[in-house]
């Protein structure tokens, strides 16, 4: 191996040469040979007089990344290019996966740098405002690579997390209900009116931008060099720019710049992560406070962070007679132990689902199986696997109403078990380290 063989995975950016990056330039400059997509060789053709080029198509990635460690072992300089950043959906990450698979090795192997580019998200959010100033992230909606499933719960979870979401790939010709598909998934979080933008060819020859909701957003013409923005709760479109506020209006005055009452320069919003907790303790303090559960679904978070704010509370404030005592990942055995002298039991299943089943037993009616727990009934019958189980709590209003928790890894609720009310378990150890 010659020590001149070096491999460049180089981001063009979206595609003004005025937009590229001078290093990028460099490094096409210092290569012998250039490898890339045709069309987007195609806009660096000035750069490429008297350079050896390999062009490939759409669905040929893997042969440019092969053909490129192949020649840059060999001794050449090898710029392998990609639109935008070469490692936000570009050749990066497929360059290292071929180099780690033949046993390369930073310390070892041929010297690889990235060179990084504008991404086509940052591109055209330029075009139409400021739509990414606050949380966002970036999904493709192909499924060439993908399986739809996952590309379904990460809308979902965009969707309920309120970012903002860049929409990679929307439509091809081939590809044509998927962004319905995310259009409807969306829409289960988001309003109607929600603003959307759709860039089409940002930076380039026959570029486009238009605003428009999300329930239209499949409405006219978006395709594969289209990239789509759906603003999140606050966005909003005006003076026909889309802007997503960062929040410095929930601190400051934005006429006077002032600050708002109860919040300090430099410091957490009131309604940070101390200041919510402390609002999530002050809700629960009262004996005829609503239960975790129903606080949970009021700040639409997982119950375990409820109960996490409960068992945290300072000895000083407390949160009235309720408590809350993580138990860990304790076994099934140790549940079943602790529900020994519980005596009656209500048993709540399904609440993340939004459904609610009850149903009356017996403490000694759960058993456990395996490494799960077992209702044993004559024509019921009831099976958790412990696998899914992340945690589990003990929370109580004083010496009553104790009800033990199994909560997954989300936080959220797989079983509840309460003691019937009027047959009080005695505290017990467990219960007695709960605060």
């Amino acid at each position: 191996m010659s020590d001149r063989g070096k491999l460049f995975l180089v981001g063009l950016g979206p595609g003004d040469p005025a937009l590229m990056a001078a290093r990028a330039r460099e490094a096409i400059a210092e290569s012998d040979l250039v490898i890339g997509y045709a069309r987007y060789l195609d806009l660096i053709e000035d750069l490429l007089r008297g350079k050896e080029v390999l062009r490939k198509g759409m669905t040929e990635e893997v042969e440019r990344c092969v053909a490129a460690c192949r020649e840059a072992r060999g001794g050449r300089r090898v710029a392998l290019v990609s639109s935008g950043d070469a490692g936000v959906y570009g050749m990066a990450g497929l360059a290292y996966e071929v180099l780690l698979q033949s046993g390369w090795t930073p310390e070892a192997g041929i010297p690889v740098e990235v060179v990084p580019g504008i991404t086509a998200v940052t591109a055209c959010a330029a075009l139409v405002g400021a739509p990414l100033s606050h949380d966002f992230c970036a999904i493709s909606l192909s499924d060439l690579l993908t399986p739809w499933p996952l590309i379904s719960r990460r809308l979902e979870s965009a969707g309920r997390g309120d970012f903002v979401v860049a929409l990679y790939n929307p439509r091809s010709g081939r590809r044509r209900r998927q962004l319905l598909e995310a259009r409807d998934i969306l829409l289960r979080h988001r309003r109607p009116d929600t603003p959307v933008a759709i860039v089409s060819s940002a930076y380039r020859e026959g570029q486009s931008a238009r605003l428009s909701t999300l329930a239209a957003v499949a409405d006219g013409e978006v395709g594969m060099l289209s990239s789509i923005l759906v603003g999140n709760s606050r966005s909003e479109i005006r003076a026909g720019l889309l802007i997503t506020p960062r929040g410095y209006d929930h601190k400051y005055d934005a006429q006077t710049g002032g600050l708002r009452d109860g919040e300090c320069p430099g410091r957490s919003l009131s309604l940070g992560l101390d200041g919510w907790r402390d609002a999530v303790r002050r809700v629960l303090h009262d004996v005829d406070a609503p239960s975790p559960w129903e606080v949970a679904c009021r700040f639409e978070v997982a119950l375990g962070e409820i109960l996490s704010a409960v068992a945290e509370a300072p000895p000083s404030e407390g949160v009235g007679e309720l408590s809350a005592s993580s138990l860990g990942v304790a076994n099934a055995g140790e549940i079943v132990e602790i529900l020994r002298d519980w005596g009656e039991l209500r048993l709540d299943l399904g609440h993340a689902q939004g459904a609610a089943f009850s149903l009356l037993v017996r403490s000694s009616e759960l058993l456990v199986d395996g490494s799960g727990l077992r209702l044993e009934r004559t024509g019921c019958g009831l099976e958790l696997d412990w696998s899914r189980v992340g945690s589990a709590w003990l929370v109580g209003r004083g010496r009553h109403r104790q009800t033990l928790y199994l909560l997954d890894h989300r936080g959220d609720p797989l079983l509840e078990i309460a003691a019937i009310e009027g047959r009080h378990p005695s505290p017990g150890p467990l219960m007695a380290s709960s605060r």
